[in-house]
């Protein structure tokens, strides 16, 4: 079998994407672009990796880590040059290498498996990925020969008037033999206006040795698309939106509407959930079946039950049981844990804390570092005071214990088991198994003291 290696090109500042982040470290839904080409080349079972870093490059292999092995370039003096930097790795290697640039982050892993298999098939000692544009001002025009192989690309602005009426269009990705593209690399010059070495002249060279160059045109050419600027990033988002929702709908999950609902890459949802839209789903989320989500929600890191629904509300790192019902307008914060049949109602935040099954808080309340066990009714207004300005504390609400409304809990305390906090209290002591507590300051009414207020005034 043949050995297959890549160069991954991401040395590049990006000055036209306008920002102090590296060009490659920027994100298409949520994952940086060189990531994703990364990601997709893994599947075609590479035999090495080679990534070309220079601008931010500590930031890039801290990002990318053990997946690649990297280069540094110094002085960016173009794509050819680029390349060049990967000589000691692999100048030695018989087999196949792909080049491919760090900000084409839509190309499929099939698009790269089709472009070596036609590589290694047709005998070629380059094969460019190609692709036919609508529109291919601005691109770099593939020129075939009478045999259908590839003569040379010509810059759009050296084209001549029948060479601008071609369509298939330089993506700037490619395989070569790997010891054939080494050797034409030395002859590539850098006398141009630029002073650069460019790497579509070894093209050229391979020809004018009277070597075969081949062209592979992508099935799409949404995929090719490279990331220059803010424009082509948000093309690059919707994209990727829509292919990613896509998958999900041929999988049986329901989008009310993609154009408006964002869900990242390594989301995992089940058949028959429904997603409104203005939701999104990002990091490592789980969606049960039959779950319902939105609209208007964000949810991250989270795992969701069989059959809950949650509605204009943010949960984020956190385990949510089957059959629950969250929103709208609810917050669920880091590490909780809310058990099956939980109702979180509006304007409720959840914060480090297990609730149990069967269990509710309805409305208007704050659950702090607080474990509510099974069947414990919250009311309306009531909060776990469970930060003293320099420690936080446990609060404690066994099973069946019903908390009346407007009630302050001041950590620690334990509510015990089927007890009863009276509306209004202020709770500082543990609370017994099934008692009554209390916790009001005593009212008094004044006759009359309401009229002398309004005289006074």
């Amino acid at each position: 079998m043949v050995k297959r290696y890549a160069v991954i090109l991401a040395a590049g500042q990006g000055t036209r994407m306008k920002s102090k982040l590296y060009k490659v470290l920027h994100p298409v839904a949520g994952r940086p672009m060189v990531q994703h080409v990364i990601d997709q080349l893994e599947s075609v079972q590479l035999d090495k990796m080679v990534t070309i870093v220079g601008f931010g490059a500590d930031k890039v292999i801290e990002h990318i880590g053990e997946k690649s092995e990297f280069v540094i370039q110094e002085e960016q003096l173009g794509t050819g040059h680029a390349v060049m930097q990967a000589q000691e790795l692999l100048k030695d290697k018989d087999g196949t290498t792909i080049v491919v640039c760090g900000d084409t982050p839509l190309i499929t892993n099939e698009t790269y498996t089709a472009l070596f298999d036609h590589h290694e098939k047709s005998g070629a000692k380059a094969t460019v990925l190609t692709a036919k544009a609508l529109d291919p001002k601005g691109y770099g025009r593939v020129i075939r020969n009478d045999a259908g192989e590839v003569e040379r690309i010509v810059e759009h602005k050296d084209a001549n008037a029948q060479e601008l009426l071609v369509n298939e269009i330089n993506t700037g990705t490619y395989c070569f033999d790997n010891q054939a593209l080494f050797s034409a690399l030395q002859d590539v010059s850098n006398d141009n206006a630029q002073g650069e070495y460019y790497l579509p002249d070894v093209i050229e060279i391979l020809r004018h040795k009277s070597e075969k160059v081949s062209g592979y045109v992508s099935p799409d050419f949404g995929e090719t698309l490279g990331v220059n600027d803010r424009v082509a990033l948000a093309q690059a988002e919707k994209i990727m939106k829509l292919r990613i929702n896509e998958r999900h709908m041929r999988a049986g999950v329901a989008i009310i509407d993609p154009d408006q609902t964002y869900i990242h890459p390594d989301v995992v949802i089940e058949q028959d959930v429904v997603i409104h839209p203005g939701t999104i789903i990002t990091g490592k989320t789980t969606i049960k079946a039959n779950a319902e989500i939105g609209p208007n929600t964000e949810i991250s890191n989270c795992l969701i039950g069989e059959g809950s629904n949650i509605r204009q509300s943010v949960a984020k790192d956190s385990k949510i049981g089957d059959g629950v019902n969250i929103g709208p307008f609810a917050h669920i914060r880091p590490e909780s844990e809310i058990g099956n049949e939980v109702k979180v109602g509006n304007f409720v935040e959840i914060k480090k804390t297990k609730i149990d099954h069967n269990s509710k808080v309805s409305h208007l309340s704050y659950m702090g570092d607080a474990h509510l066990g099974s069947n414990v009714n919250i009311g309306c207004g009531t909060i776990t005071v469970n930060y003293d300005g320099k420690n936080k504390y446990l609060t404690t609400i066994e099973d069946d214990a019903f908390v009346g409304c407007n009630s302050n809990l001041i950590a620690p305390v334990t509510v015990g088991k089927g007890s009863y906090v009276a509306a209004g209290s202020t709770i500082n002591k543990d609370v017994p198994e099934d008692a009554l507590s209390i916790g009001r300051a005593r009212q008094t009414n004044k006759e009359g003291y309401a009229k002398k207020l309004k005289n006074r005034k």
